[in-house]
């Protein structure tokens, strides 16, 4: 897997499970199911997007006040989202690009940034809405305050991670498990609520009743994600899917598949959202203007069952969207600036920039803020959409990249009529969101100096949403205006083999040791080198010591731990040389043993570095770090990465040490 379809590794979305999936060979009876259910899974992590907190706002707006009357915007809203997401997993699975690669390739550095900073801020007001969702249902079933909650969602980033570490098929798994969850609540929600199936019928039947644009719009704007189309394009590529056209065209096909069924189970449940809604409040005559007055207004009509399932199905969306908001992240950090982060960083990067305004509005305004800020999250989300709409649609009906898969002319009628009537409610959206925030600052009647507060926040408002519409009108023309280059995948590079089959002699390896049992597996693969040349390389021992008197006095401390340090790298000194072997020690202090020894080797080059590494922990990368990584970056030399647990050769050496009498080899 060095070269997953074809790709550099650097180049690679999703590099740590890019093509770990495989995929059954097209053989035997069964390979349609076996080849179904490996490609089933992707859409699933897509799905959750479109049943995240910000949709319930919506969706129970809508059908407290008008019924069952919008059922038909949720359905328009899926078959653009298949449409869409169909486009964005045929975009990953024919050119090996995700959506923000391909930009990268399109567009300019300068665009490119730009684009970048608005994907970012989507899915900061993605994150924003699924901690909002997360700290309601903690409220709702717990009774937790809203700053506590707050703490608590600061924490499940490291839960999450946790999960990434099981594989790309167990995430699927237990995102599947949480998509089900929420699927059976509304499922006895619905049983009880006894909805009137002729009404459901009626409103699948396109209609605007009076007062409903608005709300409408709101629906499609969150039901249509941004982030959802660099997250599919990229998810796709964990499959190892062929190079060829049979394996591109099974992976479509099947891929349209598994949109079709996840888009269309996250349909269900948004419509079980409005479709409970209208039975219990608008048959009464009840409006509900936040997720808390529905679940408080539940048990009143349906039991005490019932706001139970509805706080567990909506912990169950607000935990399952976050997971997929930080792999949207991820993708859209690589895929534009070629920049990758530890995911403990990104996550709690993105965490942070959502749950500071959440703070500090919950705290300024109460809890009874969190519905404008729901709402203020789909608005950004809205914004944003087309900027990641558009390309897709240039790109996967582009010939030059897509070949015999670009879309047909029939495939970007529908694609481009899609996109017309986001952009269109979509602005109509943002442009009464700015006037009712104009109008907001005029009823403040404030001034600063001589100037009203509302021309001013219009002047800011008017200039953000022209240099918004003049960028995606460029985004939209260029690639007509300019023929697009091809950025088909490059093939595996051509290794110049006189080059790589030239011996290189290492006249000096240096050996990092920790003093601990792992040090034998760590100098047996030194050793093992040193040996292989005609003149036995020279081993130069590294040990950092970094204990609290040594971090004070450096090289003058004199404590028993740097003796018996010094002890012990003396005698495997003594019995390397001993045995025809050069070798020497060095010994550094200082509490950063990574830095200490990045430090030193630039100042003293070996030609190449055998170090030891105890592989990962959750709770140690976090709380120590990570040694072997940070060297590897931080220093230009080749290095070898030993892990303790095999037989090791160094018995004898290990015995020739300790019959000349050095005591600290037995240490």
């Amino acid at each position: 897997m060095a070269m997953a379809q074809g790709i550099s590794p650097e180049r690679r979305s999703l590099d740590e499970v890019h093509g770990t999936v495989p995929v059954p060979s097209p053989r035997g009876k069964q390979r349609g199911w076996r080849q179904f259910l490996a490609f089933l899974g992707p859409a699933y992590l897509v799905s959750v997007g479109y049943m995240d907190p910000g949709n319930w706002a919506t969706d129970l707006e809508g059908g407290a006040r008008f019924g069952y009357a919008l059922l038909w915007v949720l359905l328009m809203s899926n078959m653009m989202a298949v449409l869409l997401q169909t486009l964005a997993a045929r975009l990953g699975v024919v050119t090996g690009h995700d959506l923000a690669q391909a930009c990268r390739a399109e567009y300019s550095p300068r665009i490119n940034v730009i684009l970048w900073l608005l994907a970012e801020v989507a899915i900061a007001a993605c994150d924003l809405a699924e901690i909002l969702g997360t700290i309601i249902a903690l409220k709702l079933l717990f009774h937790m305050p809203l700053l506590w909650g707050c703490v608590v969602t600061a924490f499940d980033t490291f839960l999450l991670l946790y999960l990434q570490r099981w594989g790309m098929r167990q995430v699927e798994a237990v995102i599947l498990t949480l998509v089900a969850t929420i699927g059976g609540c509304f499922l006895i929600q619905i049983y009880l609520a006894q909805p009137d199936w002729g009404g459901v019928a009626t409103g699948l039947v396109p209609t605007m009743p009076a007062g409903a644009l608005f709300v409408a719009i709101g629906i499609l704007g969150a039901t249509v994600m941004p982030h959802n189309l660099y997250l599919h394009s990229a998810l796709v590529q964990t499959r190892r899917i062929g190079a060829d056209r049979r394996s591109k065209k099974i992976a479509c096909r099947y891929y349209l598949m598994d949109s079709a069924i996840a888009l269309n189970l996250a349909f269900f449940v948004n419509a079980a959202i409005l479709v409970v809604s209208a039975a219990v409040f608008h048959a009464r005559g009840i409006e509900v203007a936040s997720i808390e007055r529905a679940h408080e207004l539940l048990p009143r009509f349906l039991g005490g069952m019932a706001p139970i399932l509805f706080g567990i199905a909506l912990l169950c969306a607000g935990q399952s969207s976050t997971l997929t908001g930080t792999l949207a992240g991820q993708i859209v950090m690589e895929g534009y600036l070629h920049l990758r982060l530890a995911p403990w960083l990104r996550r709690l990067v993105t965490r942070l920039l959502a749950l500071i305004p959440a703070v500090v509005v919950i705290s300024v305004a109460g809890e009874e803020s969190t519905q404008g800020l729901l709402v203020l999250s789909q608005v950004i989300l809205s914004l944003q959409l087309s900027f990641a709409v558009i390309p897709l649609i240039h790109f996967t009906s582009n010939r030059r990249n897509m070949g015999e898969f670009a879309t047909p002319w029939w495939g970007q009628i529908l694609a481009w009529t899609a996109a017309a009537i986001i952009v269109g409610l979509n602005a109509f959206l943002v442009g009464n969101t700015i006037r009712d925030w104009i109008e907001l600052a005029a009823e403040s009647h404030r001034h600063v100096g001589p100037i009203p507060l509302q021309w001013i926040v219009g002047a800011v408002l008017f200039a953000v949403a022209g240099g918004a519409a003049a960028l995606l009108a460029f985004v939209t023309v260029k690639p007509l205006m300019r023929r697009s280059p091809q950025w088909l995948p490059k093939p595996s590079i051509e290794l110049d083999w006189k080059q790589a089959l030239r011996p290189q002699t290492l006249g000096r390896i240096g050996v990092a040791l920790e003093h601990d049992p792992a040090d034998a597996e760590i100098l047996n693969r030194a050793l093992g080198l040193a040996m292989s040349q005609s003149t036995p390389s020279e081993l130069v021992l590294l040990h950092v010591v970094d204990t609290a008197i040594a971090r004070v006095l450096g090289p003058e401390t004199a404590d028993r731990e740097t003796g018996a340090d010094e002890r012990y790298l003396q005698g495997l000194v003594d019995t390397l040389v001993q045995r025809g072997i050069p070798a020497r020690q060095v010994l550094l202090y200082g509490p950063d043993p990574a830095g200490e020894l990045v430090t030193y080797l630039k100042r003293d080059p070996v030609d190449l570095l055998v170090v030891g590494s105890h592989g990962h922990g959750l709770v140690r990368d976090l709380l120590l770090g990570q040694t072997v990584d940070r060297v590897r970056h931080n220093l230009d030399v080749p290095m070898l990465i030993t892990r303790p647990g095999r037989e090791s050769h160094l018995e004898e050496l290990e015995s020739d040490h300790t019959d000349d009498g050095a005591s600290a080899g037995a240490e």
